[in-house]
């Protein structure tokens, strides 16, 4: 396995803060979404690959957990894990925290505020359909699999029928 990914950071902006005075569910997808983005550059499927190639990665399935309120302004880190890839598709979570260090990676009994766990393809934008990775990203994508953490991989619980 290689050097794991960078963490990504981001600051909580005021007009991210709902009527409740906390970050709304939308801008916690914004900042998965963008630690998405760093997944990407990291892995070789930035910006310069997407024009020259024009392919890219297409969420296709996520699930994300809301654990605890962020307030206005909090410094978010995002750690990125690839749990798998294979010749067409990866798999990767993202776990954000607040009240870090700058530029620290969480430590292992840090408490994440969210989750997400997310399938994504790599597809021809020309064609709308599935296309290999190129071996080199492929190989960087292998080579960054860890285990799932305990908590990837659940399905949403069910509500009991009323009776």
């Amino acid at each position: 396995m290689t050097a794991p990914l960078p963490c990504f950071e981001e600051r909580v902006r005021p007009e991210w803060i709902d009527y409740n005075g906390h970050l709304s569910e939308a801008y916690y997808v914004l900042v998965f979404g963008h630690a998405t983005d760093a997944l990407m550059v990291e892995t070789g499927l930035g910006p310069t690959y997407r024009e020259r190639s024009g392919c890219s990665l297409y969420t296709v399935e996520s699930h994300i957990r809301y654990l605890n309120e962020v307030d206005d302004g909090a410094r978010l880190t995002v750690r990125t894990r690839v749990l798998g890839a294979d010749a067409k598709k990866v798999r990767f979570t993202h776990e954000m925290f607040t009240g870090l260090e700058q530029a620290a990676p969480p430590p292992d009994d840090a408490a994440p505020v969210a989750t997400t766990e997310l399938l994504a393809l790599h597809v021809d934008q020309s064609t709308g359909r599935t296309s290999p990775f190129p071996d080199e990203v492929r190989e960087r994508l292998a080579s960054l699999a860890e285990e799932p953490p305990a908590w990837a991989g659940r399905a949403i619980g069910r509500v009991p029928k009323a009776e």
